[in-house]
């Protein structure tokens, strides 16, 4: 007798009536894209206890969500982050921006993405925040001096960012994002122009040429909505950028997402994948970031935050986050760190239940309170974050 389908098991959807079937094998993977629920993002199967693969199991993409992947190095945790990718490249409405801190996802090349040299206006950094950017006292008089010289320059040109009293920002003065911004050598002009002594100026007008090395501001940059605006995945390639720099970028695009959902100038519903997202919490990138997390689900953009140290990321990060992917981890303090996500639909240890294998992952369902081993799906396209081994180095020879 044929094998009756089974449905596909939807992370993140508590409507049954969204569900659809499958004959709940591997097989034709094209045949099995076309049957399964619509807006559903395949990632794998449901691991049985003797290691063999179950149902297959996908994530809800119709509605925004706010997820995260954790994972010690090794385990799989960019890998699940590029099988995301690869579901959101070829659904409709939404679209995928992938911060890449370690050049590994250059791979989604192969289903239409485009690696990106990352650029931000200058204008897309709130004045407050560019005195820590710098690695400047905003109490002293080059950090003072560089945040008057950007709130003035902002101001002539409408839409400055400022912060609400919450961590999270808000637009004063306009929508801020197709106002001109002003070039960091504009910025250079008005320090040395400005009313300082001296050794004032020359200090911040120094800074201000080490944020233009960096070289990722650019008063002529597109629009980040331009990053999803077809749909396909947009790669931020921030590999060899200085921590600094890769946090004004993060902060310019989380933001700039936010922005312009709440504008009505980005049709699709955006979703920011972060790696290594705790080297973004501890810095100018946080304030965005911590918006799209308690705010971002009402405008349509979602944020999934990958990290080898869940303890590095703040509490708020797995306490807003309705899906929650957790490869192998064995130090104590990241362990400590999921269990937060513990509720009272768990039974026993969630820490406990954290599968061995690389690709397993045990996941957590907050719309469907529950929690599953999920073995992920293989790549289709190339994955780049394999350590290199010695031993293929002799073999090539």
């Amino acid at each position: 007798m044929p094998r009756p389908p089974e449905c596909v098991y939807v992370l993140g959807r508590d409507d049954e009536s969204d569900d659809g079937h499958t004959d709940g094998r591997d097989g034709d993977d094209e045949t099995e894209r076309d049957r399964r629920p619509p807006h559903t993002a395949r990632i794998g199967a449901f691991l049985a206890r003797d290691g063999s693969a179950g149902a297959p199991v996908g994530v809800d993409i119709d509605r925004p969500h706010a997820g995260v992947v954790f994972g010690k190095r090794g385990t799989g945790k960019s890998y699940t982050l590029g099988v995301l990718a690869e579901e959101l490249a070829e659904a409709d409405g939404v679209a995928p921006v992938v911060v890449d801190p370690m050049g590994v996802f250059g791979g989604l090349e192969a289903v239409g993405g485009r690696v990106v040299d990352p650029a931000v206006r200058p204008a897309s950094i709130p004045p407050s925040t560019w005195p820590d950017l710098l690695g400047l006292d905003p109490a002293s008089g080059p950090g003072s001096l560089v945040w008057r010289v950007v709130a003035d320059a902002l101001d002539g040109g409408g839409g400055d960012k400022i912060e609400d009293g919450r961590g999270d920002e808000t637009q004063r003065g306009g929508s801020g994002r197709d106002d001109p911004s002003p070039s960091l050598a504009a910025l250079r002009e008005a320090v040395n122009a400005a009313d300082a002594p001296a050794e004032t100026r020359r200090a911040a007008a120094n800074h201000l040429r080490l944020a233009a090395s960096w070289d990722v501001f650019d008063a002529d940059a597109p629009p980040v909505a331009s990053l999803a605006a077809d749909g396909d995945p947009a790669v931020l390639d921030l590999a060899g950028v200085p921590d600094a720099a890769a946090a004004a970028v993060v902060r310019g695009v989380a933001r700039g997402l936010y922005d312009a959902r709440i504008g009505g100038d980005l049709p699709r519903l955006p979703w920011l994948l972060v790696d290594e997202a705790h080297a973004f919490f501890d810095g100018v990138a946080e304030p965005a970031l911590r918006t799209l997390l308690t705010r971002g689900r009402a405008p349509g953009v979602s944020l999934v935050c990958a990290t080898q140290r869940p303890a590095a990321l703040p509490s708020v990060a797995v306490s807003q986050s309705d899906l929650l992917v957790s490869h192998r981890l064995t130090a104590t303090r990241d362990v400590e760190r999921l269990a937060e996500a513990e509720a009272t639909y768990l039974a026993g240890d969630l820490a406990a239940r954290l599968p061995e294998g690389v690709g397993e992952a045990l996941v957590v369902d907050d719309a469907t309170e529950t929690a599953h081993t999920v073995r992920i799906r293989e790549r289709r396209t190339p994955h780049e974050g394999e350590s290199p081994r010695a031993s293929r180095l002799s073999d090539a020879k």
